[in-house]
């Protein structure tokens, strides 16, 4: 047989396997230029896990990591700086990233996009393993949590307080004395105006001689000088409308106090005073001239008539003097008045300011409470006392030290019943707390009796819920009505268990038939042969004693008797 060749066929088998090569060889330098890898694929919980990404790429293209938490599962905690270095014509980019979890157990690593010039490049997803730290109990013992440890806030800025409040009144003193208070010095009209009206009006007349309205050709404003000096001090002294009055009408009026011999004046007088007012009427509205030498003439002539008025005055009696005496001294007291009204208004001032402003940053209660006073706060903030009371011991921490209370028990039980009672307050009170603790003998062991507001029982394994029952019925007893109750377990910061019973009633005020809502909580405990019992009651609304009884709980411990 004669084996033909076919040349195109060939040429055709030869590209297609050039272009399959060339395929390959392509996706797997494109395969090359991005990898990714993690350094250990098993830590313990909270250790790092280093993720890194490398890239290689020619100088032109742009590169951009993944951002922000895209790890998750994993989470993220830093993310290290680009680490560039070139090999021949390229660059080599690696990009780290610290990954952590904290809870055990096997995760996925997603897939991340890396973004080179335009085009999206995505690594491999990898597994991790989160492993338990293993704790050997036989070389590290066990302890219970600690019980939390009350400790007192130590302010170092207590000084700024007061500080600022004596600056601010430093301030307001300062400035109610500098502007109302203090003895200014008088300006020259002030002195001016201390003057008796002769010695002002001579003081006028001296400063019109000493003024350029002559010089400058100012008749007019001369003679309206003139005249004014004159009408001042006949308002003064002689006729209380003389500035007013048109010069008819103070000429009239002269004319009648010299007819009816009140003061007298001398024709003379009155008739150069008519003819200098005349004169300055012409002046001052018919635009009339006279010379220089006519007005200071006249101005010679009015200094001489209020030397004659002042001496045809009659001297003022000692009624009249003492009159003027009260009128002063009722002046200085309205000055005085009015520097007082004042001083109190800007005090007043200030002490709102420092409230609202100690309102707005401690809130209003708070700080009224503090100005005012009120009886919890304080004893919250005051000195708290830790003891132990009864035996078995309660340790326990109050704002006051608990007192020893009577607690009879009959006498046919005193030998198998042993009761202390502790107490600070009482219901009626706005805060009271109160300890007991009930021992019996191990004998005693059916026998109950009702006695000072506690129930002698057996108490191993006795049932809690009826001593609290028995406590509810004791508040009965007291008057408080309407008693919500609520119970739940309760263990001590040392581990005791016991039962919490809690709620609120209305308490009677005194012997009234008024009663206010209250709180109160109950503790009861039981151990061998023992009953302990802590019971806080405090008034409504009060933030402070709620805080107090909080306090008080979360103090509570009990110790074993020895």
């Amino acid at each position: 047989m004669k084996i033909f060749k076919f040349p195109i066929l060939n040429r055709f088998k030869n590209s297609l396997c050039l272009l399959v090569v060339f395929s390959l060889f392509s996706g797997y330098s494109y395969a090359q230029d991005v990898t990714s890898g993690i350094d250990s694929t098993s830590v313990k919980v909270g250790a790092q896990i280093t993720y890194k990404i490398e890239v290689e790429v020619d100088s032109t293209k742009l590169v951009v990591f993944p951002e922000g938490q895209t790890f998750s599962p994993l989470e993220m905690i830093h993310s290290y700086p680009v680490d560039t270095t070139k090999l021949d014509d390229k660059f080599n980019l690696i990009k780290k990233y610290g990954l952590t979890q904290f809870d055990s157990g096997h995760y996925t690593i997603p897939v991340q996009k890396i973004v080179i010039g335009d085009k999206t490049f995505q690594t491999d997803s990898l597994k991790v393993e989160i492993r338990d730290i293993v704790v050997d109990s036989t070389k590290q013992g066990l302890y219970d949590i600690k019980p939390y440890i009350q400790v007192e806030k130590i302010n170092n800025n207590w000084w700024k307080l007061p500080l600022y409040i004596l600056l601010g009144l430093l301030i307001v003193g300062g400035l109610l004395y500098w502007f109302i208070w203090r003895k200014k010095p008088l300006t020259e009209e002030e002195e001016i105006a201390l003057l008796p009206p002769y010695e002002r009006a001579k003081l006028a007349l001296q400063k019109l001689d000493e003024s350029q309205f002559l010089v400058q050709e100012e008749i007019k404003e001369y003679y309206s000088e003139l005249t004014l000096v004159l009408r001042k001090y006949l308002d003064e002294k002689v006729y209380d409308r003389a500035l007013e009055s048109t010069t008819d009408e103070l000429i009239s009026r002269l004319e009648l106090l010299r007819e009816g011999n009140q003061i007298d004046f001398s024709k003379a007088t009155i008739k150069n005073i008519e003819s200098i007012l005349k004169r300055a009427d012409l002046v001052k509205f018919a635009k009339s001239a006279p010379d220089i030498a006519l007005a200071e003439m006249d101005k010679q002539t009015i200094a001489s008539e209020i030397d004659h008025v002042k001496e045809v005055l009659p001297e003022p009696d000692e009624e009249e003097k003492l009159l003027n005496q009260q009128y002063k001294e009722e002046q200085e007291r309205k000055k005085k008045r009015k520097k007082i009204i004042i001083s109190v208004a800007a005090g007043i001032g200030l002490l709102a300011l420092i409230f609202a402003g100690f309102a707005f940053k401690y809130g209003f209660n708070y700080t009224k409470d503090t100005l005012l006073g009120h009886d919890t706060k304080q004893l919250l903030e005051g000195q708290w006392v830790t003891s132990s009371y009864g035996i078995p011991p309660v340790k326990i921490t109050t704002p006051e030290v608990l007192m020893r209370l009577e607690s009879p028990v009959p006498d046919e039980l005193k030998e198998k019943i042993q009761i202390t009672k502790f107490g600070f307050g009482t219901m009626l009170d706005d805060f009271s707390v109160n300890v007991t603790t009930q021992k019996s003998a191990p004998e005693q062991n059916q026998q109950t009796q009702q006695q000072g507001g506690q129930q002698p029982q057996q108490n191993e394994g006795v049932d809690l819920n009826e001593a609290s029952e028995r406590a509810i019925k004791q508040f009965e007893l007291n008057k408080v009505t309407d008693i919500t109750v609520k119970q739940e377990a309760f263990t001590t910061p040392n581990g005791a268990k016991g039962l919490k019973t809690f709620g609120n009633g209305h308490i009677p005020v005194g012997n009234s038939d008024n009663y206010v809502s209250g709180h109160y909580i109950m503790l009861h405990f039981t151990g061998q042969n023992v009953l302990q019992e802590i019971i806080i009651t405090w008034k409504n609304d009060d933030v402070y004693a709620e805080e107090m009884a909080e306090r008080i709980v979360n103090s509570i411990e009990l110790n074993k008797a020895e």
